[in-house]
């Protein structure tokens, strides 16, 4: 509470009615480095996404529905738990005539223009951050590492036919100019990478270009060295602080940015002297068809995290009726698994390792003090993914610890009839996200259940395990293109009682007849929870058919013993 009460006197002190405080940095990355999380500093909310609003009187801590249960642990004792802000009514929260400030550079307009309509008030841009002014004065040293190139070899295309197909989109929008706020973008387009999140290879930078395909690169020059500038001499490279300075030169341009990431702070400097135009922007478009090299790669570290996985699992269910194996040392496990694999890096977001009641906190972090131990009866849920050289991995098993309830066997069945079906579902031209998530959710809606969550999200290629603009949920309008990658993970969470999740990674595929999913993930799903009488012969083939492709690409990675299970494991139901 004492670092709410130091806030709260802060908003006394500029004048303000309360403060909101995002999860993002000022690069809008998914993962923030715990130095920079201003929202765990002040709510405990370790989630990866949330929005905190302090008033005077009260608290506010805004999450989705992956979330819910997991804030009211963390933060619920000084926090009002909410959905997100415009999901709320508009009165709930007694702001009429309330002056709100926020950092202008952790926020885009499209928000803030949002919040400010949704609640009738007044959102304040405040040029210093309340929450950086009140935290305690800690030198957190991490060492700087350098961004670095990777070879055309690796990413199928180099850096100036990106830029080249950037040209064409100026051209077609008469765009004279584009501010590139977004790290995976410029990391994406230049094929570079750097050590900035704990979970992915971003560089945290910014990029200008212009019509002419002029680039100037912004970001901290203490991470560059020789060699990067070698291999990148075609473009010019500059201090982060020297960009304020470098967009108020610029005037008199029809200026693009991403109406997702850059923050007002940009925006205003560049709307003084020039026309503004606020979309997505087009590199999210382009980098989510992967090359054939991209795909090619990403389908062989599929191999090495499938067969990981699959070790682990046979180890949980060889294991835990002999030992005591709780979520945090099966974490533990499955990490020393994949570090078996050369080609791993690093893990692409945080294991969620889950048993029991943990299972219904849909993005639970297992700690010392939630910790539980794996018991005969219950299931358990582990979600997990890795950065490999070259690929990132998402994958979610839930397994039987001997468990004998038919009603959770029932509702584990009919998930996988929505991942299956989902799965095997004709992609037309015009096909979306919103028509999938409606098919994953068809057999739970049939007996009145459903999941708080997208079924589905892009995932990059060694970058964002998250990645748009593709996704399976209620909302997506974009249209499935061959090369996009996409999750594929229904489920049920029964809240203090147990959670099921089913995820395969999958690709869109040109076929004969158009298009199609192609399976990327490679472990056995469970066959212990399946009612078989549920599912129909269409089902059983694809099951049957996926765990032939699961045995044959894995079995040259399993031992004697483990080549037995996997044996059982993937035979006919």
């Amino acid at each position: 509470m004492e670092k709410i009460s130091k806030l709260k006197n802060k908003l006394n002190e500029f004048n303000l009615d309360g403060y909101l405080i995002p999860k993002n940095d000022e690069f809008f990355s998914e993962y923030v480095p715990l130095h920079k999380d201003d929202l765990q500093y002040i709510t405990n909310f370790s989630g990866s996404y949330g929005l905190a609003l302090i008033l005077k009187k009260s608290n506010f801590l805004f999450v989705d529905g992956r979330y819910t249960i997991q804030a009211s642990i963390e933060s619920g004792r000084n926090f009002k738990i909410l959905p997100h802000p415009f999901f709320v009514k508009r009165n709930s929260l007694k702001l009429k005539n309330k002056r709100i400030g926020f950092d202008p550079k952790l926020f885009n307009e499209s928000f803030i223009k949002r919040f400010s309509n949704k609640f009738k008030i007044e959102c304040t841009a405040v040029n210093k951050n309340l929450v950086k002014l009140i935290k305690e004065n800690k030198n957190y040293f991490y060492k700087k590492k350098n961004f670095y190139v990777l070879d055309d070899r690796i990413t199928g295309e180099n850096c100036l036919s990106k830029v080249k197909n950037l040209k064409k989109y100026f051209l077609t929008n008469k765009i004279d100019i584009m501010l590139v706020t977004s790290a995976e973008n410029i990391a994406w387009l230049l094929n570079i990478r750097g050590h900035d999140s704990d979970y992915s290879p971003i560089p945290n930078c910014h990029l200008v270009i212009d019509k002419k395909m002029r680039i100037y690169l912004f970001c901290d020059l203490k991470k560059v060295d020789s060699k990067f500038e070698k291999k990148l001499n075609f473009i010019h490279i500059l201090k982060i602080n020297e960009l304020e300075n470098f967009l108020q030169r610029i005037k008199g341009q029809n200026f693009l940015i991403d109406n997702l990431t850059c923050s007002i702070f940009y925006k205003d400097i560049i709307e003084k002297h020039n026309n503004i135009s606020q979309k997505i922007d087009p590199i999210y478009f382009l980098k989510s068809q992967k090359n054939k090299i991209e795909l090619k790669n990403t389908k062989k570290i599929h191999e090495f995290d499938g067969a990981a996985l699959t070790k682990f699992l046979f180890w949980i269910k060889n294991n835990y009726k002999k030992r005591k194996i709780t979520e945090l040392a099966a974490q533990e496990k499955l990490l020393k698994f994949r570090k078996k694999f050369k080609k791993f890096k690093y893990l692409s977001f945080p294991t969620i390792s889950s048993t029991g009641p943990n299972g219904a906190i849909v993005h639970y972090n297992v700690s010392k003090r939630t910790n539980r131990v794996l018991e005969q009866g219950n299931i358990y849920l582990v979600d997990s993914g890795g950065q490999y050289h070259y690929g990132t991995t998402d994958v979610t098993r839930t397994i039987s610890l001997d468990c004998k309830s038919e009603k959770i066997k029932e509702i584990f069945t009919r998930v996988l009839q929505g991942h299956l079906n989902l799965s095997n579902f004709k992609i037309k031209k015009n096909t979306s996200g919103s028509i999938l998530d409606q098919v994953a959710r068809k057999h739970l809606k049939s007996i009145k259940l459903d999941y708080p969550h997208g079924t589905g999200h892009g995932v990059g290629y060694f970058l964002n395990v998250h990645e748009g603009p593709q996704s399976i949920s209620k909302s997506n309008k974009v249209k499935l293109k061959p090369g996009m990658i996409l999750s594929n993970e229904p489920g049920y969470y029964k809240n203090g009682k147990f959670g099921i999740r089913i995820e395969n990674l999958v690709y869109v595929k040109k076929n004969k007849k158009g298009m199609e999913f192609d399976n990327l993930t490679y472990a056995p799903i469970d066959k212990n929870l399946i009612i078989k009488k549920l599912l129909n012969q269409s089902e059983i083939f694809w099951l049957n058919s996926y765990h032939k492709k699961v045995y044959k690409t894995l079995k040259k990675y399993m031992d004697k013993k483990e080549l037995n299970l996997l044996k059982k494991s993937c035979s006919n139901i």
